[in-house]
């Protein structure tokens, strides 16, 4: 019997986010110090195994709502359903005969929930990667995103854009561009893998209480843009230049110029958003110790720039302080 291990990693928005859902343009890196894993096995009967997080046994009803408020009612076992389907949907529209074999799929992340990680994106992305291997099924780098979207906004009813898909699938260090036209047309952006060693050293600070779901965030921005609102349209478009100004210093290794861009990119982002006042809190605690700070999704994870090893030192003190964790991206 075979068996097929498969994985995806979280990922962190650097520039240019949410404007991935707007047309804009984002870069984004790949996180691997964070790994959803899905593992396949040939079997008799087609069967889906809850992941840990959907355990209904605990030690106490304090530690059933933590759960709850984590991971919510459904966990991933409602993402792991609606990517089987998917797939399914997707061979049949494409007339791609698949084998007559049953499996038994598991998942297991230890992606924080609902902190702007994308473990959720993570876990569909290891399911098509399992799947596509046991059925011997090729899709394009450039419209597995999109599938991959279209199970969260579709399947699920998530609100979001195509980066963290592409940042998931593509790996290591991209750049994206969703110009309209362009994407209307193809279906896709225009991607770019980077050279990882170009970024300047970053760190990650999260606190998985700050849990936050980004349906909220992203709603309420695709309401406004759609009334043609001038404040959330023009900061889409300074999204998109801010991004390019990126990509134009990391190439120049700027790593000073990359670092006030991402300051300018929050800054940006709060001029037209409510943000959670405890999200807030973790970007002026950055900032106060002289680091660049914005999120990396929807909130509850802060990345930015620190080069200075001993300022790393007390930023992780500091934050350790209000109950957040401080790492060093691994970035392949």
């Amino acid at each position: 019997m075979k068996t097929i291990n498969s994985v995806a990693h979280a990922r962190a928005g650097l520039l240019g986010n949410p404007s991935d859902g707007f047309y804009g343009k984002t870069l984004s890196v790949e996180v691997r110090n964070f790994t959803a894993r899905v593992t396949l096995t040939e079997s008799d009967a087609f069967e889906i195994l809850p992941g840990r997080e959907e355990a209904c046994v605990f030690t106490s009803l304090d530690e059933f709502v933590e759960n709850l408020r984590q991971v919510g009612l459904y966990g991933g076992m409602r993402l792991v359903k609606a990517a089987i389907k998917r797939f399914a949907d997707y061979c049949r529209e494409k007339d791609l005969k698949l084998a007559r074999e049953n499996f038994t799929l598991r998942y297991e992340s230890d992606i924080p929930r609902q902190v702007g990680l994308a473990g959720s994106s993570a876990i569909i992305t290891a399911v098509f990667r399992a799947l596509l291997e046991f059925y011997g099924v090729d899709i394009p780098r450039t419209v597995l995103p999109g599938l991959v979207l279209s199970v969260e906004t579709r399947g699920v009813g998530i609100q979001a854009g195509l980066q963290d898909r592409v940042a998931q699938v593509c790996g290591g260090l991209v750049y994206m561009d969703f110009e309209r036209e362009f994407l209307e047309k193809n279906g896709h952006g225009r991607y770019e893998t980077l050279d990882p060693s170009l970024l300047p050293p970053l760190y990650l600070a999260y606190r998985s209480e700050f849990a936050e779901d980004s349906d909220v965030y992203h709603s309420n921005l695709r309401s406004r843009w759609e009334s043609g609102d001038p404040e959330v349209v023009k900061a889409m478009k300074e999204f998109g230049e801010i991004t390019a100004l990126g990509r134009k210093r990391l190439l120049e290794s700027d790593s000073a110029g990359f670092s006030a861009l991402m300051d300018r990119n929050f800054d940006t982002r709060q001029r037209i958003s409510t943000l959670n006042p405890q999200h807030e809190r973790m970007i002026k605690l950055a900032r106060t110790l002289g680091v660049s700070a914005k999120f990396a999704g929807s909130g509850g994870t802060v990345v930015g720039v620190c080069e200075d090893e001993a300022v790393y030192q007390r930023l992780s003190e500091k934050f350790g302080e209000i109950g957040c964790t401080v790492v060093r991206p691994e970035v392949a």
